[in-house]
């Protein structure tokens, strides 16, 4: 009996382990998991600072690797995922590995969706983290009350249903004099920006916004509204990066974190990332970087309204997807 109870112990043991191997071979890698720990440390730390009430927006996210799909922080189980131990949500990888983007494949809330750093855009872990910080900028942003009702009645979607329009809404790109025009826009907003006398900067920024208004009238009212749509959205998220990475200059991360392989400081990256930022608005054109242009040039008027009304994010979901009511200001 006792030899046959030992023996049933044993199959037991043996049965449990065996378990647990096939579960935590579906776990999250190691490295994943410390870099999606610590983007919610971070972001519990600083976003409040950043923008008010951001902490209230729920911030589910789904990491995308080279074979599986780990989901976080959602409502509920979406269907062809199964819960592991470490509290993530796993199934087969169906979307790109590159991805990195905010929306809603599983019914609301928003979830980030967003592959391995070395995958993406990011390269490394520092950029991604804060790259994180945008894509939570959108989900403040669709957790607006009216936003998809808001952007249906842009009118833009012309028979696109996908929300595909976003990306492929056919603006006049390749107009040479709007082209023209847009050049010396950008050349004007960054002579703004980085006037450090109080005096000239009020003459710049009141130059800039001049010019900004006799451009809006050169384009069509569908591509201005497109336009003014795209800095809303992307230019902000942008303009939020520079942000979080400033404010997270001071973050003391955790060991797990500085132990990472392509470990970069905040306050190393959060120079290079503004620097980045004007550089890009500098050489970026409507007919070389289409849409993209819309992203500097967004995130460097974020900048410039910072020192032109610091309360101006006051006014921002009050009039959405437009920015042109925050340059409306006595000077």
């Amino acid at each position: 009996m006792a030899s046959s109870r030992a023996f049933l112990i044993s199959i037991i043991i043996l049965t449990a382990l065996s378990g647990s191997i096939a579960c935590c071979a579906q776990a999250l890698p190691q490295a994943d998991a410390v870099r999606i720990a610590e983007f919610y440390r971070l972001s519990s730390q600083i976003e409040d600072g950043i923008w008010p009430e951001w902490s209230k927006v729920v911030l589910p996210l789904l990491l995308i690797t080279n074979d599986k799909e780990y989901l976080t922080r959602f409502p509920r189980i979406p269907e062809g995922f199964a819960a592991t131990e470490d509290g993530f949500l796993v199934r087969d990888r169906q979307f790109p590995v590159q991805l990195q983007t905010t929306f809603s494949p599983f019914g609301p809330p928003s979830v980030i969706a967003i592959g391995e750093p070395g995958a993406t855009a990011s390269k490394t872990t520092t950029p991604w983290e804060i790259t994180l910080m945008h894509e939570h900028f959108h989900q403040l942003q669709f957790a607006q009350p009216g936003y998809f009702e808001a952007t249906d009645a842009l009118g833009l979607k012309h028979g696109d249903s996908s929300g595909m329009w976003m990306l492929n809404y056919a603006f006049h790109y390749d107009n040479p004099e709007i082209n023209a025009a847009f050049v010396k826009l950008l050349d004007s907003l960054l002579s703004a920006v980085e006037e450090s006398d109080s005096k000239r900067f009020r003459h710049r920024s009141r130059e800039y916004i001049r010019q900004r208004s006799q451009f809006l009238t050169m384009l069509s009212p569908d591509d201005r509204k497109y336009m003014d749509f795209q800095l809303w959205q992307e230019g902000m998220a942008r303009y939020i990066q520079i942000m979080a990475a400033e404010v997270a200059a001071t973050y003391v991360p955790t060991n797990a974190y500085l132990a990472l392989p392509d470990y970069e400081s905040f306050a190393t990256y959060a120079p290079k990332l503004r620097q980045q930022t004007l550089h890009e608005l500098g050489t970026v054109t409507l007919a070389k970087d289409k849409r993209v242009a819309f992203y500097s040039f967004g995130a460097v008027e974020g900048l410039l309204l910072d020192r032109l009304n610091p309360q101006w994010k006051r006014g921002y979901f009050k009039n959405p997807l437009t920015t042109e009511p925050l340059f409306a200001i006595e000077q």
